[in-house]
C-alpha cells in the first residue's frame, strides 16, 4: 500500500524563490509588450499578503474553536462575494445585492447541511477544519455562477426586449415570457464546472487533490475528497443560479407585468 513520504514544508527562503516565477512572468510581459507588468506586480503583492494573513487568521480561529469567529469570517466572505457579483451584473445602477447574498446563503447552507449530516457526520457542526475550507470552496464557485447567470439573463432580456413584450401582449406572464432566457442563463453558468468534471483526472489535476497529495495525504483519499467537492460545487452552483435568475427577472418587471429594463 502506498505510504505518503514526509511532507515538504516551505519556509520564507523557499517562498522568496517562488517570487522568481512571477518576476519571470513580469519580464515576459515586458518583453512581449503586453502591458501587464503593473497588474502582475499588484496581483502578486495582494495574493501574497492576503494568503499570508489568511493563514494566520485561520490558525487563530482553529485554536479558538468557537462558532462566533467562524461564522463571522464566513459572513464577511459571503458579503464580499455578493458585492463582487453585484458589480458584474449591470442593470442601470439597480442593486441585486440582497438577491445575490440571499441566494448564496441559501444554496451554501443547503449543500453544507446535506454534506455534514449525511456524509461527513460531524459531531460539532462548526468544526473549522471542515466548515471553513468547504464553505470557502463552494462559495467562490457559486459567486462565479451567480455572476454568469445574472449577467447573461440581463443581456438576454435587453437584446430580446421586443420579443418579450410581444409575448406579454399576447397574454403571457413575465415568467413565461423569459423562461427560455432564464434556462439558458442557468445552463451557461454551469458550463465551467461541467467542463472541469469532464476532464478531471485526465487533462487536469484539481487544486484540492494536488494540495492534499503535496500535504502528505494518500492519493485515494484525496480523490474521494475531490469527488465530494465537485459534487458540492455542482449542486451549489445550480441552486444559486436558479435563485439568482428568479430574483433578477422579477426586478425587470413592475407590478403591472410591464418590462422596465
Amino acid at each position: 500500500m502506498y505510504e505518503p513520504s514526509n511532507v515538504i514544508k516551505l519556509n520564507f527562503v523557499d517562498l522568496s524563490w517562488s517570487f522568481g516565477m512571477m518576476a519571470i512572468a513580469i519580464a515576459l510581459s515586458n518583453w512581449q509588450e503586453l502591458g501587464l507588468e503593473k497588474q502582475l506586480l499588484l496581483a502578486t503583492g495582494r495574493a501574497f499578503l492576503q494568503l499570508l494573513a489568511l493563514g494566520y487568521l485561520i490558525s487563530t480561529i482553529f485554536n479558538l474553536n468557537h462558532p462566533i469567529p467562524i461564522l463571522t469570517v464566513l459572513g464577511v466572505m459571503l458579503l464580499i462575494a455578493a458585492k463582487v457579483t453585484q458589480e458584474r451584473i449591470d442593470y442601470n445602477g439597480r442593486s441585486f445585492f440582497f438577491i445575490i447574498s440571499g441566494s448564496l446563503l441559501i444554496s451554501n447552507l443547503f449543500t453544507l447541511s446535506y454534506v455534514f449530516y449525511l456524509i461527513i457526520h460531524l459531531q460539532v457542526w462548526y468544526s473549522p477544519q471542515y466548515l471553513i475550507p468547504l464553505a470557502g470552496m463552494i462559495l467562490g464557485n457559486a459567486m462565479n455562477s451567480a455572476a454568469l447567470s445574472g449577467q447573461h439573463l440581463i443581456k438576454s432580456i435587453r437584446h430580446n426586449q421586443r420579443e418579450i413584450e410581444t409575448y406579454l401582449c399576447l397574454g403571457a406572464t413575465p415568467r413565461q415570457a423569459i423562461t427560455s432566457y432564464k434556462h439558458e442563463s442557468i445552463r451557461i453558468s454551469l458550463i465551467p464546472i461541467l467542463n472541469q468534471m469532464m476532464v478531471v483526472g485526465i487533462v487536469s489535476l484539481p487544486e484540492m487533490f494536488a494540495g492534499q497529495v503535496l500535504g502528505g495525504s494518500n492519493p485515494s483519499d484525496a480523490s474521494s475528497h475531490q469527488i465530494l467537492i465537485l459534487f458540492m460545487i455542482v449542486l451549489t452552483n445550480m441552486l444559486t443560479s436558479i435563485l439568482v435568475t428568479e430574483g433578477v427577472y422579477r426586478q425587470c418587471f413592475n407590478e403591472n407585468s410591464q418590462l422596465t429594463i
